[in-house]
This record gives C-alpha cells, sequence and structure tokens, in this order.
C-alpha cells in the first residue's frame, strides 16, 4: 500500500460495483463520501441488476483478479436484505466484509448471496469487518466508507473474525451471468468442461426459449448471423496458476440476448448436442 503524508492511501483507484441502477445519483452521493475519506483516491462506477448478487461477485472477479493498476480497491454493495425476513431494527442489513486477493487487490462489500462466490478460493484473507450493521438504510453512504477508508490505509484493527470458504456459497453453475452491451450472453459455464469438437452443433436452451448454435473455440470463426456458444473474453488466472474461462453465446452480426427473449441475469442455461442430421 502506497500511502501519502496525510497517512490517506494515495492514488488508489477504487472500482464502486453496485446496484443503485445506471446514472442513479446514489453512485454519486457514495463516490462523494468514499472521496471525503480518500481524497487522492480515484473512483469508476459498474452498475449491476437490482439484488444481482451474481453479477456483482462476477464482476469483484473479473476485475479483481485480473491485471491492474497495483493499488487497488473493489468496494461493493448489492444487499437485497434477504439474511433474515424479520423486520429489521435501525435498518440493519448483512455485514461488511474484508477480502484480500492474490495481486493484493483488497475487496470490501457486504457479504450477500454470491457477492464472494467467486473469489472465495482465490483470496488470502477474508474477515468480517466491525463496524455497525444497522444506523441508516443508505449504509453505503453514511456507514461503510469510513471502515473502508481505515482499512485501505492498513488498520487492520477494524477486521474481525476469519470467513471460512464453507461459509460463502460456490457459484451457480450454468447461469447467466452477464449480457454486455452487444448482446452477448456470458455465463458461468467453464470453458474447460465442454468436451465437444469444435464445429460441433448444438442445442441451448436460456430459460423457455431453444435456438441452435455452433459449438466455436473462437466467436469470429462462426459465419455471420451464425449463433456461437465458445469461450469469451471473461476469464482470470487462479492462484494455482490454472485459468478460467467462460463460456458465452455470441450471435455474430445480432444479439443473443434479444434471440433468447431477453433472458435476466441468473437464467438457467443449458446445452445438448444436435442429433439433427
Amino acid at each position: 500500500m502506497i500511502e501519502g503524508n496525510n497517512n490517506r492511501a494515495f492514488l488508489m483507484l477504487i472500482d464502486l460495483i453496485a446496484d443503485y441502477g445506471t446514472g442513479d445519483p446514489a453512485f454519486a452521493e457514495v463516490r462523494q463520501r468514499l472521496l471525503k475519506e480518500l481524497p487522492t483516491a480515484r473512483v469508476y462506477c459498474l452498475s449491476v441488476p437490482p439484488f444481482s448478487t451474481l453479477a456483482t461477485g462476477f464482476w469483484i472477479a473479473q476485475l479483481g483478479l485480473n491485471p491492474g493498476a497495483s493499488n487497488r480497491l473493489i468496494y461493493h454493495n448489492c444487499a437485497p436484505r434477504q439474511d433474515d425476513s424479520e423486520a429489521r431494527p435501525d435498518n440493519e442489513g448483512e455485514g461488511l466484509t474484508y477480502a484480500l486477493l492474490p495481486n493484493d487487490v483488497i475487496v470490501v462489500g457486504v457479504l450477500s448471496g454470491y457477492t464472494l462466490s467467486f473469489i472465495k478460493e482465490e483470496a488470502k484473507q477474508m474477515h468480517i469487518v466491525k463496524v455497525s450493521r444497522g444506523g441508516s438504510q443508505f449504509r453505503s453512504r453514511d456507514v461503510f466508507p469510513q471502515a473502508t477508508a481505515a482499512i485501505a490505509n492498513g488498520d487492520k484493527n477494524i477486521l474481525g473474525e476469519v470467513i471460512k470458504e464453507n461459509q460463502i456459497p460456490n457459484p451457480p453453475g450454468e447461469r447467466v451471468a452477464w449480457i454486455d452491451g452487444y448482446g452477448n450472453i456470458k455465463t458461468t459455464i467453464p470453458a474447460h468442461t465442454i468436451s465437444l469438437e469444435p464445429d460441433s452443433k448444438v442445442v441451448v436452451r436460456v430459460g423457455d426459449v431453444v435456438s441452435d448454435a455452433v459449438y466455436s473455440d473462437g466467436s469470429f470463426k462462426v459465419p455471420e448471423g451464425t449463433l456461437a456458444f465458445a469461450p469469451g473474453s471473461s476469464g482470470w488466472q487462479r492462484k494455482d496458476g490454472k485459468k478460467v474461462r467462460w463460456m458465452e453465446l455470441f450471435l455474430r452480426g445480432g444479439n443473443a440476448w434479444e434471440r433468447f427473449g431477453r433472458p435476466k441475469i441468473n437464467r438457467v442455461i443449458s446445452y445438448t448436442l444436435n442429433q439433427r442430421t
């Protein structure tokens, strides 16, 4: 960690991942509070769909485990408050957590659903953060930035009990993980689990919609207008040195998301070899 003379994290890059909504002023409010605590930081915002802890966890891993600036922090907030269905005193919600990745990227945010699922086996450390779980409806603005700044400045006294891997759910398999701006569907199907010959014809189901596709080892190797089922651009290197790459549905010259009826994130995906001749 590089620190300035005023004991604040110097030139830290912060990725703020939250489900506030694209263009929502909540991003500006949280960014403002983070910069109050860490005035030399640079904050970049990424919006995920409401309550989508799967998308949150996917992007924590994609940004955190890939190469980038040496002084990085991911601050995430997707907190459906689904850990307890009873009435909540003082707006209490899921607790704040800290994780340290193999490349020393710091991850701070609410432990909810799948938020830590993609990094749980890669993190060097995972802890509960000793900070109030209540006190505001908008904890990511009013409560958590101060704790995040303390961690960024190297304060380990704020860290509480260790979080064990078995306390965090595994990432769900065969799901829609993300829809990019071109309508490509990123999935949670690891490419190394596919045992098909290139150019094999398959039938893919996303939710209730079915389409023919071609398995490819590279999306642009298929003709225009063909739906490809291929290793996509998302993935990372694990701490054991092995690389994970996620399968993607790509309609060259078109929009795979539209073809499958605009499925939401977390929708189930399945595929079978096309037996038709």
